[in-house]
Protein backbone atom coordinates (compact mmCIF):
# COMPACT_ATOMS: atom_id res chain seq x y z
CA UNK A 1 0.00 0.00 0.00
CA UNK A 2 1.46 3.43 -1.12
CA UNK A 3 1.58 6.25 1.76
CA UNK A 4 0.21 9.88 0.87
CA UNK A 5 2.25 12.53 2.82
CA UNK A 6 0.13 15.57 3.22
CA UNK A 7 3.12 18.19 3.78
CA UNK A 8 0.99 21.49 4.79
CA UNK A 9 -1.64 23.97 3.31
CA UNK A 10 -0.36 27.03 3.80
CA UNK A 11 2.97 28.61 4.86
CA UNK A 12 3.62 28.51 8.42
CA UNK A 13 6.07 31.33 9.67
CA UNK A 14 6.94 29.42 12.94
CA UNK A 15 7.53 26.12 11.13
CA UNK A 16 9.40 27.88 8.42
CA UNK A 17 11.66 29.65 10.87
CA UNK A 18 12.45 26.69 12.98
CA UNK A 19 13.72 24.70 9.61
CA UNK A 20 15.77 27.88 9.05
CA UNK A 21 17.17 27.95 12.56
CA UNK A 22 21.19 28.95 12.49
CA UNK A 23 21.33 28.48 8.31
CA UNK A 24 21.94 31.35 6.25
CA UNK A 25 19.11 31.76 3.53
CA UNK A 26 20.24 33.45 0.10
CA UNK A 27 18.81 35.29 -3.00
CA UNK A 28 20.75 36.32 -5.51
CA UNK A 29 19.80 38.15 -8.86
CA UNK A 30 17.54 41.23 -9.82
CA UNK A 31 15.00 43.39 -8.33
CA UNK A 32 12.34 40.06 -9.22
CA UNK A 33 14.22 38.09 -7.05
CA UNK A 34 14.17 40.98 -4.38
CA UNK A 35 10.28 41.14 -4.48
CA UNK A 36 10.57 37.34 -3.08
CA UNK A 37 13.18 38.72 -0.04
CA UNK A 38 11.07 41.43 0.97
CA UNK A 39 7.82 39.04 0.75
CA UNK A 40 9.91 36.30 2.88
CA UNK A 41 10.89 38.63 5.55
CA UNK A 42 7.62 40.20 5.97
CA UNK A 43 6.26 36.83 6.43
CA UNK A 44 8.95 34.98 8.63
CA UNK A 45 9.09 38.72 10.65
CA UNK A 46 5.33 38.45 11.11
CA UNK A 47 5.90 34.93 13.25
CA UNK A 48 8.38 36.74 15.62
CA UNK A 49 7.76 37.63 18.91
CA UNK A 50 9.94 40.17 19.25
CA UNK A 51 10.25 42.08 16.34
CA UNK A 52 13.07 44.33 17.62
CA UNK A 53 15.29 41.03 17.65
CA UNK A 54 14.50 41.71 13.36
CA UNK A 55 17.16 44.14 11.51
CA UNK A 56 19.09 44.67 8.52
CA UNK A 57 22.36 44.14 9.49
CA UNK A 58 23.90 47.42 8.98
CA UNK A 59 20.39 49.46 9.48
CA UNK A 60 19.27 49.98 6.37
CA UNK A 61 15.45 50.97 5.70
CA UNK A 62 15.64 50.99 2.13
CA UNK A 63 16.28 48.72 0.22
CA UNK A 64 17.54 49.72 -3.27
CA UNK A 65 20.85 51.25 -4.73
CA UNK A 66 23.29 48.42 -2.25
CA UNK A 67 24.86 45.33 -3.96
CA UNK A 68 23.72 43.56 -0.64
CA UNK A 69 21.29 43.04 2.45
CA UNK A 70 21.00 40.83 5.03
CA UNK A 71 18.46 40.30 7.54
CA UNK A 72 19.06 39.19 10.93
CA UNK A 73 16.38 36.63 12.74
CA UNK A 74 18.32 37.11 16.42
CA UNK A 75 16.14 34.53 18.44
CA UNK A 76 17.00 31.61 15.29
CA UNK A 77 20.87 32.55 14.59
CA UNK A 78 19.37 32.90 11.19
CA UNK A 79 20.05 35.75 8.15
CA UNK A 80 17.82 36.16 5.23
CA UNK A 81 20.44 37.88 2.65
CA UNK A 82 20.14 39.42 -0.99
CA UNK A 83 23.03 39.19 -3.10
CA UNK A 84 21.94 41.84 -6.03
CA UNK A 85 23.44 40.42 -9.76
CA UNK A 86 21.20 40.96 -12.00
CA UNK A 87 22.53 38.86 -15.18
CA UNK A 88 24.11 36.49 -12.37
CA UNK A 89 27.49 37.01 -14.66
CA UNK A 90 29.55 40.09 -14.37
CA UNK A 91 28.61 43.38 -15.75
CA UNK A 92 32.03 44.89 -17.14
CA UNK A 93 34.11 48.18 -18.39
CA UNK A 94 36.32 48.31 -21.31
CA UNK A 95 38.44 50.83 -22.43
CA UNK A 96 37.78 52.20 -26.24
CA UNK A 97 39.56 54.09 -28.62
CA UNK A 98 39.30 58.04 -26.99
CA UNK A 99 40.38 56.74 -23.77
CA UNK A 100 36.20 56.74 -22.70
CA UNK A 101 34.74 53.15 -21.11
CA UNK A 102 31.87 51.15 -22.38
CA UNK A 103 29.91 49.09 -20.54
CA UNK A 104 30.49 45.20 -21.31
CA UNK A 105 28.59 42.14 -19.94
CA UNK A 106 31.28 39.44 -19.38
CA UNK A 107 29.51 36.38 -20.33
CA UNK A 108 32.31 34.05 -18.94
CA UNK A 109 32.66 35.41 -15.54
CA UNK A 110 30.27 34.77 -12.61
CA UNK A 111 29.31 37.34 -10.28
CA UNK A 112 31.90 38.84 -8.49
CA UNK A 113 29.89 37.80 -5.02
CA UNK A 114 29.70 34.71 -5.11
CA UNK A 115 32.55 34.00 -3.08
CA UNK A 116 30.58 35.38 -0.18
CA UNK A 117 27.60 33.13 -0.50
CA UNK A 118 29.03 30.20 -2.28
CA UNK A 119 29.01 27.96 1.63
CA UNK A 120 25.62 28.93 2.28
CA UNK A 121 23.23 26.71 3.20
CA UNK A 122 20.33 27.70 0.93
CA UNK A 123 20.33 29.94 -2.61
CA UNK A 124 17.60 30.75 -4.43
CA UNK A 125 18.87 32.73 -8.07
CA UNK A 126 17.21 34.40 -10.85
CA UNK A 127 17.63 36.24 -14.06
CA UNK A 128 15.65 37.02 -17.01
CA UNK A 129 14.08 40.54 -16.99
CA UNK A 130 17.32 42.95 -17.34
CA UNK A 131 18.13 40.59 -20.94
CA UNK A 132 14.70 42.36 -22.26
CA UNK A 133 16.01 45.47 -22.48
CA UNK A 134 17.63 47.44 -25.48
CA UNK A 135 21.25 46.94 -24.99
CA UNK A 136 20.85 43.20 -24.30
CA UNK A 137 18.41 42.18 -26.37
CA UNK A 138 19.92 44.34 -29.20
CA UNK A 139 23.50 42.94 -28.24
CA UNK A 140 25.81 44.77 -30.03
CA UNK A 141 29.27 45.88 -29.32
CA UNK A 142 27.79 44.36 -25.23
CA UNK A 143 28.80 40.97 -24.67
CA UNK A 144 32.40 39.93 -23.80
CA UNK A 145 34.05 37.01 -23.32
CA UNK A 146 37.80 37.17 -22.14
CA UNK A 147 38.81 40.64 -24.18
CA UNK A 148 36.49 40.06 -27.21
CA UNK A 149 33.85 42.22 -27.49
CA UNK A 150 31.65 40.87 -29.73
CA UNK A 151 30.18 43.15 -32.82
CA UNK A 152 26.78 41.29 -32.10
CA UNK A 153 25.80 38.62 -30.69
CA UNK A 154 22.19 37.25 -30.40
CA UNK A 155 20.70 37.79 -27.14
CA UNK A 156 19.40 34.01 -26.72
CA UNK A 157 22.84 32.62 -27.37
CA UNK A 158 24.49 35.32 -24.47
CA UNK A 159 21.91 34.32 -22.53
CA UNK A 160 22.85 30.79 -23.27
CA UNK A 161 26.14 31.05 -22.45
CA UNK A 162 25.51 33.22 -18.98
CA UNK A 163 23.75 30.72 -17.35
CA UNK A 164 26.24 27.71 -18.64
CA UNK A 165 28.97 29.96 -16.71
CA UNK A 166 26.41 29.99 -13.79
CA UNK A 167 25.90 26.05 -14.05
CA UNK A 168 29.43 25.43 -14.17
CA UNK A 169 30.26 27.58 -11.03
CA UNK A 170 27.88 25.79 -9.36
CA UNK A 171 29.13 22.05 -10.32
CA UNK A 172 32.75 23.19 -9.39
CA UNK A 173 31.71 25.75 -6.37
CA UNK A 174 28.89 24.29 -4.30
CA UNK A 175 28.58 21.21 -2.10
CA UNK A 176 25.46 19.80 -2.55
CA UNK A 177 25.63 17.48 0.61
CA UNK A 178 25.53 21.14 2.21
CA UNK A 179 23.82 24.10 0.45
CA UNK A 180 20.04 23.26 -1.21
CA UNK A 181 19.99 25.23 -4.74
CA UNK A 182 17.04 26.68 -6.07
CA UNK A 183 15.99 28.74 -9.56
CA UNK A 184 13.12 30.65 -9.83
CA UNK A 185 12.06 31.00 -13.14
CA UNK A 186 11.00 33.95 -15.14
CA UNK A 187 8.16 36.19 -13.74
CA UNK A 188 5.92 37.27 -16.22
CA UNK A 189 5.34 41.31 -16.84
CA UNK A 190 1.99 43.11 -18.38
CA UNK A 191 2.90 45.85 -19.70
CA UNK A 192 0.14 47.32 -22.53
CA UNK A 193 0.50 49.81 -24.77
CA UNK A 194 4.66 50.01 -24.53
CA UNK A 195 6.99 49.04 -22.64
CA UNK A 196 8.61 49.95 -19.44
CA UNK A 197 10.67 52.81 -20.54
CA UNK A 198 7.79 53.44 -23.36
CA UNK A 199 4.41 54.41 -21.59
CA UNK A 200 3.83 51.19 -20.91
CA UNK A 201 0.54 50.65 -18.45
CA UNK A 202 -1.15 48.16 -16.32
CA UNK A 203 -3.61 50.31 -14.01
CA UNK A 204 -6.75 49.27 -15.01
CA UNK A 205 -5.93 45.54 -14.60
CA UNK A 206 -8.34 44.35 -11.75
CA UNK A 207 -8.89 40.85 -12.33
CA UNK A 208 -6.18 37.56 -13.53
CA UNK A 209 -6.87 36.25 -17.00
CA UNK A 210 -8.63 33.71 -16.45
CA UNK A 211 -8.13 31.67 -19.83
CA UNK A 212 -5.24 30.31 -20.78
CA UNK A 213 -5.52 31.35 -24.80
CA UNK A 214 -4.31 35.04 -23.50
CA UNK A 215 -0.99 33.90 -21.85
CA UNK A 216 2.12 34.93 -23.11
CA UNK A 217 3.97 32.24 -25.39
CA UNK A 218 6.69 30.51 -23.06
CA UNK A 219 9.84 32.53 -22.53
CA UNK A 220 12.50 30.53 -25.14
CA UNK A 221 14.91 32.07 -21.87
CA UNK A 222 13.80 29.49 -19.96
CA UNK A 223 13.72 26.86 -22.29
CA UNK A 224 17.58 27.42 -22.46
CA UNK A 225 17.82 27.31 -18.83
CA UNK A 226 15.45 24.28 -18.67
CA UNK A 227 18.24 22.88 -20.87
CA UNK A 228 21.28 23.62 -19.16
CA UNK A 229 19.91 22.84 -15.61
CA UNK A 230 19.21 19.17 -17.01
CA UNK A 231 23.08 18.46 -17.66
CA UNK A 232 24.08 19.85 -14.30
CA UNK A 233 25.65 17.31 -11.66
CA UNK A 234 24.78 19.63 -8.93
CA UNK A 235 21.00 19.36 -8.39
CA UNK A 236 19.11 22.58 -8.69
CA UNK A 237 15.24 22.41 -7.40
CA UNK A 238 13.58 24.40 -10.49
CA UNK A 239 11.11 26.94 -9.14
CA UNK A 240 8.67 27.16 -12.72
CA UNK A 241 6.63 30.30 -11.30
CA UNK A 242 6.16 31.84 -15.16
CA UNK A 243 2.63 30.51 -16.47
CA UNK A 244 0.93 30.59 -12.68
CA UNK A 245 2.52 34.50 -12.25
CA UNK A 246 0.96 35.56 -16.46
CA UNK A 247 -2.39 35.10 -15.23
CA UNK A 248 -1.78 37.85 -12.37
CA UNK A 249 -1.89 41.26 -14.77
CA UNK A 250 -3.92 42.47 -11.79
CA UNK A 251 -0.76 42.38 -9.14
CA UNK A 252 1.31 44.97 -10.10
CA UNK A 253 1.98 48.27 -8.32
CA UNK A 254 1.46 50.05 -11.93
CA UNK A 255 0.98 53.83 -10.98
CA UNK A 256 1.66 52.87 -7.23
CA UNK A 257 5.47 51.92 -7.70
CA UNK A 258 7.01 53.69 -5.16
CA UNK A 259 6.69 57.25 -3.94
CA UNK A 260 10.69 59.06 -4.31
CA UNK A 261 9.43 59.98 -8.24
CA UNK A 262 11.47 62.39 -10.52
CA UNK A 263 9.87 65.55 -11.69
CA UNK A 264 9.45 63.88 -14.83
CA UNK A 265 7.73 61.12 -13.33
CA UNK A 266 5.16 63.37 -11.16
CA UNK A 267 3.85 64.80 -14.15
CA UNK A 268 3.11 62.15 -15.84
CA UNK A 269 2.68 59.22 -13.36
CA UNK A 270 0.70 57.09 -15.76
CA UNK A 271 3.30 57.14 -18.14
CA UNK A 272 5.56 55.63 -15.54
CA UNK A 273 4.12 52.24 -14.30
CA UNK A 274 5.55 49.47 -12.68
CA UNK A 275 4.21 46.34 -14.38
CA UNK A 276 6.56 43.64 -13.64
CA UNK A 277 7.83 43.93 -9.83
CA UNK A 278 4.66 42.49 -7.30
CA UNK A 279 2.81 44.63 -4.97
CA UNK A 280 3.00 43.08 -1.38
CA UNK A 281 1.39 40.94 0.20
CA UNK A 282 0.76 39.17 -3.43
CA UNK A 283 1.98 36.91 -6.03
CA UNK A 284 5.50 36.45 -4.33
CA UNK A 285 3.73 35.08 -1.16
CA UNK A 286 2.83 32.25 -3.70
CA UNK A 287 6.64 31.66 -4.55
CA UNK A 288 7.32 31.53 -1.01
CA UNK A 289 4.81 28.98 -0.39
CA UNK A 290 6.36 26.77 -3.34
CA UNK A 291 9.88 27.09 -1.62
CA UNK A 292 8.20 26.28 1.65
CA UNK A 293 6.79 23.24 0.65
CA UNK A 294 9.85 22.04 -0.92
CA UNK A 295 11.96 22.86 2.11
CA UNK A 296 9.13 20.89 3.70
CA UNK A 297 9.42 17.63 1.31
CA UNK A 298 13.17 17.86 1.58
CA UNK A 299 13.28 17.70 5.29
CA UNK A 300 10.82 14.76 5.07
CA UNK A 301 12.80 13.03 3.24
CA UNK A 302 15.95 13.38 5.03
CA UNK A 303 13.78 11.88 8.00
CA UNK A 304 12.86 8.84 6.31
CA UNK A 305 16.53 8.24 4.84
CA UNK A 306 17.36 8.25 8.69
CA UNK A 307 14.36 5.83 9.92
CA UNK A 308 15.14 3.66 7.29
CA UNK A 309 19.00 3.23 8.42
Amino acid sequence: MQSVVVIANRLDGNRMLEMLRGKRLIFVGDSLNRNMWESLICILRNSVKDKSKVYEANGRVRFKGEASYSFIFKDYNFSAELFVSPFLVQEWQVQVKNGTKKETLRLDLVGKSSVQYKNADIIIFNTGHWWTHDKTSKGKDYYQEGSHVYNELNVLEAFRRAITTWSRWIDASIDSSKSMIFFRGYSASHFSGGQWNSGGQCDSETVPIKNDKYLKEYPPKMRVLEKVLKYMKTKVTYLNVTKMTDFRKDGHPSIYRKQNLSAEERKSPLSFQDCSHWCLPGVPDAWNEILYAELLLRQYQNQHLKNRT
